[in-house]
């Protein structure tokens, strides 16, 4: 479609503002500082257990809540999706171009992190190659969930930011992991169990099924996708009231 290259790329400008885009380097770059003093101190086998700690559980979401967020979200806090949605185009193309470069830029940024990470911590091996394998294609699969997620929150809530927040450190964080039977609502716990089914399980861990891990993250990425979609839609009615 003419418009999808055109939505792509104003959409991509508003997400990498330099204040943002250098936070997010930051963000990125601190698993791959800490692998590197692993590395410089003889290194470690268990490259699982740093990538799990510091990529999943924080890097992944908070970059996809930040970029999520923003795609959209900016644009509807401060009115200007208005002169969006008075162009002839359908709601379902914004939303597949805002939620592209929201998991795209997401999974640009922390795939390589996770890469990097997982090969200055445990070293070039054929254990920590898979496990390094596994955890990247997870945090690309977990970006895409997490981004389209926060991006659905943002046409739903002003305070997606925030809402999302609560999310990833009180949900995730501290209830996902006492209550087992709060682990099918959680993004995390989907993406931990996409990677173990492809080798990266942690020592002592005990994963969602592979099944079940893959249909959760399809799931919420075209859940979310719809509902942003409507949820648009919806805004175009009330801003012709």
């Amino acid at each position: 479609m003419n418009v999808f290259g055109p939505l792509v790329s104003v959409t991509l400008r508003g997400v990498l503002g330099r204040r943002r885009l250098l936070l997010m380097l930051l963000l990125v770059a601190l698993p791959v500082a800490i692998g590197l003093l692993v590395r410089l101190a003889g290194g470690r086998p268990d490259a699982g257990v740093i990538l799990d700690n510091l990529v999943v559980r924080m890097v992944l979401p908070l970059v996809a809540l930040v970029l999520g967020t923003a795609a959209l979200g900016s644009e509807i806090d401060d009115g200007t999706v208005v002169y969006l949605l008075v162009k002839p185009i359908a709601r379902r193309w914004i939303i597949l171009a805002t939620a592209l470069v929201a998991s795209g830029v997401t999974a640009v940024l922390v795939v390589p992190s996770a890469v990097l990470t997982g090969l200055l911590t445990a070293g070039i091996g054929s254990a920590s190659l898979t496990t390094t394998f596994a955890f990247a294609v997870a945090c690309l699969l977990g970006g895409i969930a997490y981004s389209s997620a926060f991006l659905a929150l943002s046409t739903v809530t002003s305070r997606a930011l925030v809402i999302g927040l609560v999310y990833t450190l009180i949900w995730e964080g501290i209830v996902a992991g006492l209550l087992e039977g709060t682990r099918f609502l959680s993004i995390r716990q989907a993406t931990l169990g996409v990677a173990a089914a492809l080798g990266g399980k942690r020592p002592g861990s005990e994963p969602l099924e592979p099944a079940i891990s893959f249909v959760i993250l399809a799931v919420v990425t075209v859940g979310a996708l719809v509902i942003a979609t409507r949820q648009l839609a919806r805004f175009e009615v009330r801003g012709g009231d």
